[in-house]
C-alpha cells in the first residue's frame, strides 16, 4: 500500500479574490480544502505527506505543523520561485525512493484510494497512472486519449481548437508516479506535467496508463466550482459518490435513445443527438445516478463499421454532450452477432458467437455493476426495444421503454427522478 502523498500547494486563486491565504486553504464548508485531502488521505492509511508550497506558505505551515494533530507525518517543502508542477516534485528527488500519490491543491476529492492504488499495484512497469473522469467542462479541461487497454495515447491540453471530437476524460489531476518519473523532469526549471512532462514521455515510449472513475473528484478554480464543491460536500454528495458506497445507475440505450438510429448505415458525419438529450443526461448528472450507456454494436460482426470508426462515433457523443455541459459516466459495446446470421458478406468470424454481452443478455450490465459497484435494485434500463426492457430484467433492475427515435428521454428521466 502506498504510504506517501504530495500535494501541489502553491496555488495564489487570483480568480477567486483570495489575498491572505494561499488557494489550497481556501473555505470548503467550513474547513481548508487541504485538510479534507490530508484527511482523505490518512482514512486510506497513507502516513507521511509532503506539501510543496509558494505563495503564502506560512499560512500552511502554522495550521498544518508538523502533521501530528492530523496523525500523519508532514514536511514543508517552499519554492524559491515557481517552478510548475512536475518542477516542484522535481524538488523531492532522493527523498521519495517507492511509489507516492501527487494531488493538486486546488481539487475536492473523495474516492476510494485504496481501489486505485489496487489497480496501480497489479503492473509495476507503468511510471505514471492518472485518475480520469468524464466532467461538465470538457471544453476548457486537459483532456486524454486512451485506448481499450488503458493505456494513455494522447494528451490534448486546453485550449483546444473549435471543432475538436473528443473523448470527454478529463485529467483529474490526481497520479501514481513510480520514482522513476523523476528522471524525466528537469531541475530548475518550470515544468508542467500535462503540457510539458507526461508528452515527453510518451514520445520516449514510456507507458502511461489512465485509471477511469466518475467519483469525486473537482477543481475549484472558479468562484461558480467553488460554490458547487462546497454544497457537495455540506451536503454529503462527495462522499456519497466514492466507490466503497454503492450507487445506483440509469442504463441508456444508445441508437434511437441518444442519438437517430441509422440503422446499418452510421457514418460519424451523419451522428445526430436527439432532441434534449443533452438535457436529460444533464439532469442524470446533477443527481446521484450514474449515466452509462449499454449499446448492441452488431454492425461490427457484419464488417460495416470498424473498431477505429466505432470508436470515432463514440467520440462524436461524447463531444456533442460535453459541449452542452453533459456526459456519461462509462459505454459499454457488444460487437458480436449470433452464430446463427453466418454467410453475410463481409462479416467478421471471429465476431459472430452466442455471447452473453449482447443485449437481451444482461452481460455488459453486470460488468458495469462490477466495474462501478452499482446499486442494481435501485438502477433502470431505458431503451427504445424489447432486448432493452429484457436485459434490464434480467440484470434486476427496473425499466423503461421509449418509442425509437422520439426525443423521449428528457421526461422519462424527469419521471424517474421526481420518484426518488
Amino acid at each position: 500500500m502506498i504510504k506517501q502523498l504530495v500535494i501541489l500547494a502553491g496555488g495564489k486563486g487570483l480568480r477567486l479574490g483570495l489575498t491572505d491565504i494561499p488557494k489550497p486553504m481556501v473555505d470548503i464548508a467550513g474547513k481548508p480544502l487541504l485538510l479534507y485531502q490530508v484527511e482523505l488521505a490518512k482514512r486510506y492509511g497513507v502516513e507521511e505527506i509532503f506539501l510543496l508550497e509558494g505563495h503564502l506558505s506560512d499560512v500552511i505551515q502554522n495550521y498544518f505543523g508538523d502533521g501530528s494533530k492530523f496523525g500523519v507525518k508532514i514536511h514543508h517543502i517552499v519554492e524559491q520561485k515557481p517552478l510548475g508542477t512536475a518542477g516542484a516534485v522535481k524538488l523531492l528527488e532522493g527523498r521519495i525512493d517507492r511509489s507516492f500519490l501527487v494531488f493538486y491543491g486546488d481539487i475536492v476529492v473523495d474516492f476510494d484510494v485504496a481501489h486505485f492504488v489496487n489497480y496501480v499495484e497489479k503492473d509495476f512497469n507503468v511510471v505514471a497512472t492518472l485518475i480520469a473522469h468524464p466532467c461538465n467542462h470538457p471544453y476548457d479541461s486537459d483532456l486524454l486519449e486512451v485506448d481499450d487497454r488503458g493505456n494513455i495515447t494522447r494528451f490534448l491540453p486546453k485550449p483546444h481548437p473549435q471543432g475538436l471530437v473528443y473523448r470527454n476524460l478529463d485529467n483529474a489531476c490526481v497520479y501514481v508516479l513510480s520514482p522513476n518519473a523523476f528522471q524525466y523532469i528537469e531541475h530548475g526549471f518550470v515544468q508542467d506535467f500535462g503540457h510539458d512532462i507526461f508528452p515527453k514521455m510518451l514520445a520516449k515510449g514510456v507507458r502511461i496508463q489512465a485509471y477511469q472513475t466518475p467519483e469525486y473528484i473537482h477543481d475549484i478554480g472558479t468562484k461558480d466550482r467553488l460554490s458547487r464543491a462546497s454544497r457537495d460536500v455540506e451536503s454529503g454528495k462527495a462522499r456519497r459518490l466514492n466507490r466503497e458506497n454503492p450507487r445506483p445507475a440509469i442504463f441508456l440505450d444508445r441508437d434511437g435513445t441518444i442519438n437517430r438510429d441509422m440503422g446499418d448505415a452510421k457514418k460519424v458525419e451523419n451522428f445526430e443527438l436527439l432532441p434534449n438529450v443533452a438535457e436529460a443526461i444533464k439532469t442524470i448528472n446533477k443527481s446521484d445516478y450514474l449515466a452509462v450507456v449499454i449499446t448492441n454494436q452488431g454492425i461490427l460482426a457484419k464488417g460495416l463499421i470498424s473498431f477505429k470508426g466505432y470508436r470515432q462515433m463514440q467520440k462524436k457523443m461524447e463531444s456533442l454532450l460535453g459541449n452542452d455541459g453533459a456526459f456519461v459516466d462509462a459505454s459499454y459495446f457488444c460487437p458480436h452477432m449470433p452464430a446463427k446470421y453466418r454467410g453475410l458478406h463481409g462479416e467478421i468470424a471471429g465476431l459472430k458467437t452466442d455471447c452473453n454481452c449482447r443485449k437481451p443478455a444482461p452481460g455488459m450490465i453486470f460488468r458495469a455493476v462490477k466495474d462501478m459497484n452499482i446499486d442494481i435494485a435501485n438502477s433502470w434500463m431505458i431503451g427504445d426495444h424489447d432486448c432493452d426492457v429484457e436485459a434490464g430484467r434480467a440484470a434486476g433492475c427496473r425499466t423503461l421503454r421509449l418509442e425509437q427515435n422520439d426525443g423521449g428521454l428528457y421526461e422519462a428521466i424527469k419521471k424517474i427522478l421526481s420518484t426518488v
